[in-house]
């Protein structure tokens, strides 16, 4: 018997997490150099970390002798958010907090409802803990609430809501999510997965914080990987009821959080200048992207996010001849998507890039 055929079935049922295409290896793959390569595949800030937080980040290498102390950034969060620092859970990214929920709730003859079309993280973490999935079919490429309510079984006990939702940018009015909310037992968790909370329009934008004190069973999961600019320092966070939240603390892996990562998130949340300038840029890079798209007759889904995800025939040849060009963008036919393509929105002469490179490839 070979070693593999021992390890857990459910296990074994995984597909790997596939992430953007990195640029050193595009650079060898097509013969260019990385200075040449536009990657806007990953969704992230592509003004950088804020220079607040390069400060202190810089200031934290003098101590890297020293294991984390993470009291500074649940302080900050606590003040931030107004909650005591008992309601808060820190990840190495978000990724590691949405694992660590399903790690605390979910296992073999248990359920978990998410929509198609939903980060992939959820259905990975869910499978990890041996859950069974129960996928929904998305409405117009997002949650479908009520078909989600009506597919909640009696060994449910985590929903998913992504919003705005990764990779279609789809956002569901607060008011529709917190009756969702409203409409389930005390025993279903539901985790509401706000990574891209920052660049939804003020207008459309609701405060889910205050409904934890309503909502026992609900999870707030936030990131500094996006508008904060700080993906590659893996920090994310999850707001929740102080019994949740000491739960997931006892699963989680003890300094998870590096010394730089706590820093520099600690100074990005006071940045507020640079959080708005990021949310402005996204904004006037949004409405070049989608200008582009309708000029080149390719339909679009509109965002709440950072990225645009638009339909393009012969999708794996267009992003081939993109990738010759040097630009990145991501496939999404792992998100049962095999006809679309997102690009992150990135500083204008990326956007611009991309939008002569995408020109030229759909020509062939």
């Amino acid at each position: 018997m070979a070693l593999c055929d021992i390890a857990l079935s459910y296990v074994r049922a995984i597909s790997p997490y596939q992430p953007g295409k990195p640029i050193t290896e595009l650079a060898r793959e097509m013969g260019i150099s990385v200075e040449s390569i536009v990657k806007l595949a990953s969704n992230e800030n592509p003004r950088g970390m804020s220079p607040r937080a390069r400060a202190a980040l810089e200031r934290a290498v003098s101590s890297l002798e020293r294991y984390p102390d993470d009291f500074e950034l649940k302080k900050a969060l606590s003040g931030y958010y107004g909650l005591g620092m008992e309601h808060f859970v820190l990840g190495n990214g978000s990724n590691d907090v949405l694992d660590l929920v399903a790690r605390v709730f979910l296992a073999p003859g248990r359920s978990t409802v998410f929509s198609r079309h939903a980060f992939a993280v959820y259905s990975l973490a869910s499978l990890s803990a041996g859950a069974q999935l129960v996928e929904i079919p998305a409405r117009d490429y997002g949650h479908d609430l009520q078909a989600m309510r009506a597919a909640i079984r009696p060994d449910t006990r985590v929903v998913w809501i992504a919003n705005p939702n990764n990779p279609t940018g789809t956002f569901v009015p607060g008011t529709q999510v917190k009756s969702f909310i409203a409409s389930l037992s005390e025993d279903v968790v539901v985790v509401l997965d706000e990574a891209y909370n920052e660049y939804i329009p003020p207008a459309e934008r609701v405060d889910s914080v205050p409904w934890l004190e309503e909502f026992p069973n609900l999870v707030i999961t936030r990131t500094f990987s996006k508008v904060y600019g700080l993906a590659g320092l893996r920090v994310g966070y999850a707001l929740a009821s102080a019994e949740i939240a000491d739960l997931m603390n006892r699963l989680r892996q003890p300094f998870n959080c590096n010394n730089l990562a706590l820093a520099a998130a600690c100074a990005a949340l006071e940045d507020h200048v640079f959080v708005a300038e990021s949310y402005q840029l996204n904004r006037a890079g949004m409405e070049q992207i989608v200008a582009g798209l309708k000029r080149l007759g390719l339909d679009h889904i509109p965002s709440h996010g950072n990225f645009v995800t638009f339909r393009v025939p012969g999708t794996a040849g267009v992003n081939q001849r993109l990738l010759r060009q040097g630009v990145i963008v991501r496939p999404l036919g792992g998100y049962a998507m095999p006809e679309h393509l997102r690009v992150t929105i990135g500083l204008p002469d990326e956007s611009r890039r991309f939008l002569e490179a995408l020109e030229r490839a759909l020509q062939g």
